[in-house]
This record gives C-alpha cells, structure tokens and sequence, in this order.
C-alpha cells in the first residue's frame, strides 16, 4: 500500500511538471469588456507566456455570473480549466440565489487574488460636497432629495452605495441603471448625483472634471487618484468597498496542478508589464496565498449578506 501510494504521488508530481501539455481555457463569467475581463485577459497573456500554452479567454456570463461559475465546477479537475471569479460573480450572485447546483465554497478552490478594483464616491460638479463629510452632511440635512445611481438592482455599486447610507445615517433615493457605465452617464448628466461604484468606469470623467471624486473605498489611496483620499481617512472608519478578480479551480484539481498554477501566477504579478498592464485597467494588482483569498471571499459573503438584507433585495 505504502509503494502504491508513493507511486501515486511520484505520478501527480510528474504529471503537474508535464502540464499544460496543450491550451488551457480561462472561463470568465462575466461579458467581454468588462474590468473582471479585461483583468483576466491580462493574465491570460502572462500566463501563456510563462507556461508555454495558450490560455483562451472564454466568456460566459448569464444569471450574474452563475452561469460560468457553474461550468467551471462542474469541469473535468484536470487543470485545464480554470476560473476567472470576481465580487459580483462569487459571493452576490450566490447570494441572491435560493438554490444553487453547486457550492461555492466547496466545488471551487481559491488560488489567488489578482487585483483590488476600489469603488469611488463621485458626484456630479453642482453638488456642493468636496469631501465624503461635506455630502453626509447634505444627505442629512434633505433625506431622500438626493439621487444615488447604480448599475442595477443588486449590483456591486448598488450594495456599496447601501452600505455607505447605513454607514453614514443617510438616505438617498436609489436609481438603477443597466449597467455600470449607463450609471456613470447618469451622474455626468446630473440625473443622478453621486454613486459609488468601480474607479475604472469613472476614471475618464474624474480627469476630465465631469464629475468630482470625493473619496476611494479601498484600505489604501488609489494608484490611479493618489491624491483622492480614502473613505476611512476621510470620513467613515473602517468602511471599506471594493471588488476584486481572482483565479479558482475546480475541486479535485491536482494540489501539484494548482501549486504550479499558484507559482506562476505569483512570478506573473511580479513581472512590471503585468503590472503596467493591470494599472492601466484601473486596477490595483495583488496576489495572494490560497488561504488568504479563501477568508477574503468569506469576509466578503457577510458584508455583502448585511447589505442585501438591508437593500430589501429579493431572493430569486
């Protein structure tokens, strides 16, 4: 039994240096030309370079993520697929959900964190705030006369805009939008007159003063604002809003597969191209171990449940 075994483990190990022996497919649950995709297809060029395979982008959005999510734990654990998850698709979606046909948290395996994408607090030029203090003091003193622009009902931007009310004591009347820049627009067009939502959206108009950032929402000053001060600093602490993208596997995935996997991401990360790269997404790169990601999407699942909870949002 014991020869059998150590031929089982010589034969894994073997097996993890051999891979990727042909392309490997990156599943992104999430439609081309969003930031999870455009982060994804930044490390899908890195990675190729330093496997020696092609590693193919392939979309698959649908039910907010569920979807691709579910392609992805029910795929053949051969390290041949593997899954590009972010905030929306990893703990939102599954939580709007009343029955899923696979967990979350036990078919998928965290490899590592990719990027942090800090959500901002934009308003609109006319509003008289220029610090997350200033527009908490207007919300409070005209309760619901605000606009507050989302990308829609259950979105990352809707949920961090109510965790910003429960935070602060405010009220603001939600206005949904489909989708993220259609929300951005709004504010732009003074219909909304703030938001907080994903910085890569707002960073075009930010720079060219259409709207005013008052604040990032991630633990530290923005690399793209690094001016703008965080929401913590500045008016709420400990408040924190942002998404993130990361690499998963299916579960049974060989450990020798995703520790490969794990190492090559952590040599992409370190390389200044991918940095550039990820920078100019609007993104905040990082990586992390297994483990930690892991208790990052666990932290999240409890923020996130308080905020539905509060948003009222129905479970489908």
């Amino acid at each position: 039994m014991l020869a059998a075994i150590a031929s089982f483990a010589c034969a894994a190990g073997a097996g993890a240096q051999q891979w990727p022996q042909r392309p490997v497919r990156m599943i992104v649950p999430e439609g081309a030309g969003s930031s999870a995709d455009t982060i994804s297809r930044v490390l899908g060029l890195r990675l190729a370079d330093l496997l020696g395979q092609q590693v193919v982008v392939d979309n698959r959005p649908g039910a907010g993520g569920i979807v691709g999510m579910e392609i992805a734990a029910r795929a053949v654990p051969d390290g041949y697929t593997i899954l590009a998850t972010a905030t929306a698709t990893q703990v939102i979606a599954p939580l709007l959900q009343k029955k899923l046909t696979f967990d979350p948290f036990k078919d998928l395996v965290p490899v590592s964190l990719l990027a942090i994408t800090q959500n901002v607090l934009v308003v609109h030029p006319s509003v008289a705030a220029k610090s997350p203090k200033e527009l908490i003091g207007l919300l409070k003193a005209s309760p619901g006369r605000m606009n507050m622009a989302s990308a829609g009902a259950g979105s990352q931007s809707h949920l961090a805009g109510v965790r910003f009310q429960i935070a602060s004591g405010t009220e603001a009347v939600h206005v949904p939008y489909k989708g993220g820049g259609a929300s951005v627009t709004a504010v732009v067009a003074n219909e909304a007159q703030f938001t907080l939502t994903p910085l890569a959206a707002t960073l075009p108009f930010i720079r060219s003063g259409q709207l005013r950032a008052l604040a990032t929402a991630g633990p530290k000053r923005s690399t793209q604002l690094p001016d703008v001060p965080t929401m913590a600093e500045s008016a709420l602490q400990g408040f924190q809003s942002t998404g993130w993208v990361g690499l998963m596997v299916p579960r049974g995935t060989p450990q020798p597969i995703a520790d490969r996997l794990y190492a090559t991401v952590t040599t992409a990360m370190k390389q200044p191209e991918t940095l550039e790269l990820l920078v100019r997404a609007g993104a905040d790169p990082t990586s992390s171990t297994p483990a930690e990601f892991a208790s990052l999407i666990r932290e999240e699942w409890t923020r996130f449940q308080a905020a539905i909870a509060a948003a009222k949002l129905a479970i489908e």
